[in-house]
């Protein structure tokens, strides 16, 4: 079964049957009968939906209350002086007004992720403190309340394809439709790693018709011991994963060329990157495919800090201009230190 990822033609709702049309094969395939959205009321777990951006098929593990600290909404982008530009401070980011919106942690079918513009890694968090690996959980994502789509599949040989949907999902007894609830070894398994999974803040940022969103969290940390003449100094490096959306609200082609970030420290270290795109690519937005998005890392030798910078755009007639990355806190688990 072949679901096409971001133009998704709907022939259906309100209980009829709903199809996708693949921008290659051309032919209709049927992936289930498209629900009611629920504007005004939060989505339960096994829920199954389409992304409304992304057009994956996916279900609903948790749902989350997030502060959306949208700047196209409160007062535009944050102004600073020359002498300060490098020095945001939090004082400044915490003066932006948040609004509560609702969020979920939803599986990836694996069969979409060929067609996705988005990176199917999933959440990655630190095994434990005496191991130096990242543990990755594939194939999860955290989407809006308004980018999700409900539907009930016609499937009832495979629903849903992801290794981890049967282990935390168990079909329900209402004989009426295909639908599931959660089994207890996810509620166990949410209970154990909520503070590798849970976030609080969303930030989001316009420019020239382009929109930045970013969702950072926290990792978690590693100890290290140093021998110095005085004894044994032990120093905490943390790490955070931040995930990036960037959408084309105009139409115009334009392709990301170069990023451009400014990372502060509490320790007072400020450090600059520039590189050309982004995670090996220099994605094209467009009509037809408006969004990208990926995830990557950052490490700091203090608790917390924050981040902020720009991404150069390339239009088609070949004019350069940049659109501002929000700045945004890197915030850490503060209990693990006290």
């Amino acid at each position: 079964m072949i679901l096409c990822r971001l133009r998704l033609r709907w022939l259906g709702r309100n209980g009829r049957n709903l199809h996708c049309q693949p921008p290659v094969l051309q032919r209709l395939i049927e992936v289930g009968k498209l629900e009611n959205p629920q504007p005004d009321e939060r989505y339960k777990a096994g829920q199954l939906f389409l992304h409304r951006v992304f057009g994956y098929r996916g279900v609903i593990l948790l749902p989350w209350t997030a502060r959306v600290f949208d700047r196209d909404l409160h007062g535009g982008t944050v102004s600073v002086s020359n002498k300060e530009k490098d020095l945001i401070g939090q004082e400044q980011l915490k003066g932006l007004k948040a609004e509560d919106l609702s969020y979920y942690q939803v599986l990836i079918d694996q069969r979409d992720f060929p067609f996705m513009r988005s990176q199917p890694e999933g959440i990655t968090f630190l095994a434990d403190k005496d191991n130096s690996s990242l543990y990755t959980v594939s194939g999860l994502d955290y989407v809006s309340h308004e980018e999700v789509l409900p539907y009930t599949s016609t499937d009832s040989d495979e629903p849903f394809r992801h290794e981890l949907f049967e282990q935390f999902l168990v079909p329900s007894t209402d004989d009426s439709k295909i639908s599931y609830v959660p089994r207890d070894s996810l509620r166990a398994w949410q209970e154990k790693n909520i503070q590798w999974l849970e976030w609080t803040d969303v930030h989001r940022e316009t420019t020239k018709g382009i929109r930045v969103t970013v969702i950072p969290f926290y990792v978690g940390y590693k100890a290290s011991s140093s021998s110095n003449g005085g004894g044994t100094t032990t120093s905490h490096v943390h790490w955070w994963r931040y995930n990036i959306r960037l959408e084309n609200l105009v139409g115009e082609r334009v392709q990301l060329r170069e990023r451009y970030w400014k990372i502060y420290s509490t320790s007072g270290t400020l450090e600059t990157v520039k590189g050309k795109g982004v995670v090996g690519q220099e994605p094209v937005l467009t009509a037809r495919q408006p969004a990208f998005q990926y995830s990557s890392h950052v490490s700091l030798q203090s608790p917390s800090g924050h981040m902020w910078g720009s991404y150069r755009m390339e239009r088609q007639d070949g004019k350069l201009f940049d659109v501002r990355i929000p700045p945004f806190m890197l915030e850490s688990n503060r209990q693990q230190h006290k």
